[in-house]
């Protein structure tokens, strides 16, 4: 089998999640990192990933032993789970259709509302050209608001994964969207079950595989953002426990 081609970037969360699901399927991949600019050879925006993505954002995955080129992180999950994972690794973990309602219920839960939130918070809280505070009290009290339920949701899982009987896709959608807590102005002090979830991911070896697989490609593909400590960190959930108990 020759390995996939992962399109990402040095930080962001969906490229991350696509790695973590080929780590547990135990896919051979590669990783290329673009940037987030105009660039034409190097950007998102520019004119050969647009050959890739139309939509100019990564993720995006080329199989070279199907053919097929599939952008949007939701449907690369769904492509791999179908192509892939015959053993069901990545759930659903049982066999009724409610089982599967289950799984497609949380997924759409982080695809629609909890990663768009959270998006939106770190947009208006560093990017936005003027400061709105309404903005991101909004934004941050929604990504809250998917925090509550999610906490409820690991109280009755037994909490070291989102659904019942042990890691699924789910689990992959969520995990680099909710490290970062620090950096999205959040903290996890309020979410005792996330929190142990979070603990328990970050000593999955796919979990750690694929944080690795990123730090590596920008290392080598992109020194500068490496340097500048553009790169997924696994310690991210820590430090903002530490800045909580600190303040």
């Amino acid at each position: 089998m020759k390995p996939l081609l992962l399109h990402g970037h040095a930080t962001s969360p969906n490229p991350l999640k696509i790695a973590i699901a080929c780590q547990y399927l135990q896919l051979l991949y590669e990783i290329k990192i673009w940037d987030f600019g105009p660039d034409p050879l190097r950007g998102v925006k520019g004119e050969e990933f647009a050959k890739i993505s139309p939509n100019g954002r990564v993720p995006a995955l080329d199989d070279p032993n199907t053919g097929v080129v599939v952008w949007e992180s939701g449907a690369i999950m769904n492509y791999l789970k179908r192509q892939y994972d015959k053993d069901n690794i990545l759930g659903p973990n049982g066999p009724t259709p409610q089982d599967q309602a289950d799984l497609d219920q949380w997924e759409y839960l982080l695809l629609t509302t909890l990663a768009p939130m959270t998006g939106q918070n770190v947009w208006f809280r560093y990017y936005n050209t003027e400061k709105n505070e309404d903005a991101i009290k909004r934004y941050t009290k929604q990504v809250y608001r998917c925090y509550d339920v999610l906490e409820a949701q690991l109280k009755r899982s037994g909490g070291l994964s989102i659904l019942p009987g042990g890691i699924t896709s789910v689990d992959c959608h969520y995990e680099p969207w909710i490290r970062p807590a620090k950096y999205a102005g959040l903290t996890g002090e309020n979410y005792p079950q996330l929190e142990k979830w979070l603990e328990f991911m970050a000593e999955q070896q796919p979990v750690i595989d694929a944080y690795q697989s990123i730090k590596d490609a920008t290392a080598l593909q992109d020194p500068e953002a490496a340097a500048r400590g553009l790169q997924p960190d696994l310690n991210l959930i820590h430090e903002a426990q530490a800045d909580a108990a600190k303040g």
